[in-house]
């Protein structure tokens, strides 16, 4: 099985489907990625805020895997934007992970009342000349958030990692990011759990149509629309169906289904409000 990779603005490619260790405990990451990378996941999204870098290390590590075969996801925190902690902090990241650059570094959230984003981002640049990372992006930015980026350091990030589903599509963020070369990755990919998203006709029948389960079939349509998805799982089981995701195509009135889940007011995330994590 090849799952697709997409080209990023930068000239390199990341696979579109990998694997996410968010709240994955330190004690099971390690199994966890190991199991993921025996299965075929090549792409891996931790940051340093979640605590288990040193696990998807270790799990790299004892793999075996050639590292470019490899694409390795961190996230810069919220408290070391300012002056020289960015260098400071993807240094701590690369010794826990056990590598010499990352193949994708981003702003973990935009942080707008310290207002010190931009700064962060600009030293990404610097960390991307340094040979430290591939790639750069940000996390949780808004329209507001990359067009100020984009002026101001006349870098455009390869990535903008966001909360997407189908009940908060992020519409307006996705737009912008398509028109200027960003790609799009999904956060929170089937809604976390926070509402009956399986329970939904449009998932339902897409699903059944299909004999696939309602997370293929949502994990089907972030596919379909150029999303990048990495959904989280601790249990083989749930990562092997995650990744079989392949053999079948969502029509276009599924699709359509789908997207009109999104309500349109707000009302939707389940996440925290970027301009509120500060």
């Amino acid at each position: 099985m090849t799952i697709p990779a997409l080209e990023l603005n930068d000239g390199t490619s990341i696979p579109q489907l990998g694997y996410g260790v968010f709240k994955v405990p330190p004690a099971e990451t390690e199994r966890a990625v190991s199991e993921a990378l025996e299965l075929g996941y090549r792409h891996i999204d931790t940051a340093a805020i979640y605590g288990n870098e040193e696990g998807v290390g270790a799990a790299i590590a004892a793999s075996g895997i050639s590292r470019d075969e490899l694409f390795i996801t961190t996230k810069l925190w919220n408290d070391r934007h300012h002056d020289e902690e960015p260098r400071a902090a993807i240094a701590e990241s690369l010794e826990k992970l056990g590598l010499e650059k990352v193949d994708l570094y981003l702003v973990h959230w935009p942080t707008p009342a310290k207002d010190d984003y931009v700064h962060a981002f600009a030293k990404l640049i610097e960390l991307r000349g340094a040979g430290l990372t591939r790639s750069i992006g940000v996390s949780n930015f808004l329209v507001p958030h990359l067009e100020r980026v984009v002026d101001e350091t006349g870098v455009t990030p390869a990535v903008n990692q966001i909360e997407l589903h189908p009940a908060y599509q992020q519409r307006d963020v996705v737009a912008w990011s398509d028109d200027h070369g960003i790609r799009t990755e999904a956060w929170g990919p089937l809604g976390q759990g926070k509402y009956d998203l399986f329970g939904t006709p449009a998932v339902a029948d897409a699903a059944a149509a299909h004999d696939v389960t309602p997370a293929q079939a949502v994990l089907r349509w972030h596919l379909q629309k150029g999303i990048i998805v990495f959904p989280k799982s601790v249990r083989a089981e749930r990562l092997r169906e995650n990744l079989d995701v392949f053999g079948f195509t969502l029509t276009d009135d599924e699709v359509a289904a789908i997207d009109a889940l999104d309500p349109l007011d707000g009302s939707g995330r389940v996440g925290s409000h970027p301009d509120e994590v500060n």
